[in-house]
């Protein structure tokens, strides 16, 4: 393999010294590509070459000198190996050349050092470089590390238990709000850190000292600034010499912001229930008039047996036959009633979903049911077209009674003083989905999109709150489904909303 170029500036006026500088060196095999110079400004314009890969200077020449020569090269290419190759410099000169910055000198005399010494330049150069890109690679991790520690909020630490000695990276500084020039300590987490949550660190601390185990542990710190920080510590013992050494590496993480994030979710989730449930309990008043149709029935029905009962036991003799049989209809009238009201209790019950499989065509019979009065009130007919080998899913029943009863109470509310049908239908979707549809021939979507009903508080109801389709949309959308609208034909508006079938062995 062929040796690579060597492109070297010479400084030499000289014609018999540089023709022997250039044999000597490839006499020894060295390839070398000469630009030989004698004044400054040829010297300085030839410089500017990247390529060059060594110097050889005269000390002295009728228009300039070796010394300048070095200056030049150490302000501009400082990197650069020069060497001096002259017969007049003296052990003194040379020493001091050495000391301003020269690589080697070699004495005219003496020109069997040169190849050796230019080797030994060029070796030094390249072993330079070498180290120089390694110190720019780790200053550069170093950089992208401090960097990716910050933006992830997430500090390095180190923990030599027997002599004490604790390192922390810039971001965990920044994390426990101490100066970068202090030197931590174990105290000095403890003072950073909230009084309530101080003693349990304490014992965590004490108890990895004294097992030398790994730990993890989410705690808050109480900074100078008067804020309040969560962080998350993990920590791994790393292997060391001697089995009674104990030295921990470790990460910590400002989980502030995540921790906001949850508690803020939990509140949200609390607020769409309480929503939701404000949500049933507004329909209801408008069922108050369908529910107490529905009972005064049975009740009126219980009211007519008491008295018929009261007269044949005081008759004589009394008519015990009778007042059994008519003991029995009073108990069906009462209980009648009470699955009335069974039925409609769950709409107003406070908690955590129910999961189970779910016939979708009884959700939307029992609905139906409850909002035939209201739906006979306003001249409103309920038509019915239900799939009856539609499969169950599985979901909250109560959730998806809300959804129904907004659409049809939308539905109804549509065609209020201009009569209409309100047809409910149940099918299998494209996908594969169970599907519900809410057809009425009301007023119809608005204009500007009919995705706009979906956003919370808009409405077209005089005395609506805009949170009903909103609430429903989130509900199916928890199951797994959706819900969207359409544009009726010829007039009014179509809700649809899928929700998964129930997998099979679901009970």
């Amino acid at each position: 393999m062929a040796k690579p170029l060597l492109r070297i500036l010479l400084l030499e006026d000289n014609d018999t010294d540089a023709a022997l500088v250039r044999d000597l060196l490839e006499a020894d095999g060295l390839r070398c590509e000469f630009v030989r110079v004698q004044t400054r400004a040829e010297f300085t314009s030839a410089l500017e070459d990247r390529r060059l890969d060594l110097i050889l200077a005269d000390y002295s020449l009728p228009s300039f000198d070796g010394v300048s020569a070095l200056k030049l090269t150490l302000d501009a290419r400082p990197d650069l190996p020069f060497l001096f190759v002259s017969g007049t410099l003296g052990e003194e000169v040379a020493i001091e050349a050495l000391k301003i910055g020269a690589t080697d000198y070699v004495l005219k005399t003496k020109l069997s050092r040169l190849v050796p010494s230019v080797q030994r330049a060029l070796r030094e150069s390249e072993e330079r470089a070498e180290r120089r890109k390694a110190e720019q690679a780790l200053r550069r991790s170093e950089a992208y590390l401090a960097e990716a520690q910050r933006l992830s909020q997430t500090g390095s630490f180190g923990w030599d238990v027997a002599s004490s000695e604790i390192y922390w990276s810039e971001e965990t500084f920044r994390i426990f709000e101490c100066d970068p020039a202090t030197t931590p300590t174990v105290q000095t987490v403890l003072e950073r850190t909230h009084p309530e949550d101080r003693e349990n660190v304490r014992q965590t601390v004490e108890r990895a000292a004294i097992d030398k185990t790994d730990f993890a542990h989410d705690y808050r710190l109480m900074l100078p600034s008067g804020a309040v920080r969560h962080v998350r510590v993990l920590a791994r013992r790393t292997p060391a010499e001697g089995a009674e050494r104990c030295v921990f590496v470790g990460a910590i993480t400002d989980i502030t912001d995540r921790k906001r994030a949850e508690d803020e979710h939990v509140k949200l989730r609390q607020l769409e229930a309480d929503l939701a449930r404000i949500n049933r309990i507004s329909m209801m008043g408008e069922l108050a008039a369908s529910l107490a149709h529905e009972i005064k029935q049975p009740i009126t029905g219980a009211v007519i047996n008491v008295g018929v009962l009261q007269r044949w036991l005081q008759s004589e003799p009394p008519r015990i036959e009778d007042a059994r049989r008519k003991v029995s209809d009073l108990a069906t009238s009462l209980k009648r009633a009470t699955d009335i009201v069974d039925r409609n209790h769950s709409l107003y019950r406070q908690g955590s979903p129910q999961r189970e499989l779910v016939d979708l065509n009884d959700v939307v019979r029992h609905m139906v049911t409850l909002l035939r009065d209201t739906a006979n009130r306003n001249s409103i007919s309920i038509v019915t077209e239900l799939d009856p080998q539609l499969a169950k899913t599985t979901a909250d029943r109560v959730q998806l009674q809300q959804v129904l009863m907004n659409l049809m109470l939308n539905g109804i509310e549509a065609m209020k003083g201009a009569s209409g049908a309100l047809t409910i239908t149940s099918k299998r979707s494209e996908d594969g989905h169970l599907m519900v549809s809410v057809s009425d021939s009301g007023i119809g979507l608005p204009a500007d999109g009919a995705d706009r009903v979906f956003q919370a508080f808009f409405t077209t109801k005089p005395d609506g709150t805009g949170i009903g389709l909103p609430l429903s949309r989130r509900i199916i959308e928890q199951h797994d489904g959706r819900l969207w609208a359409t544009a009726n034909t010829p007039r009014g508006a179509v809700f649809h909303f899928t929700v998964p079938v129930a997998p099979a062995g679901a009970s």
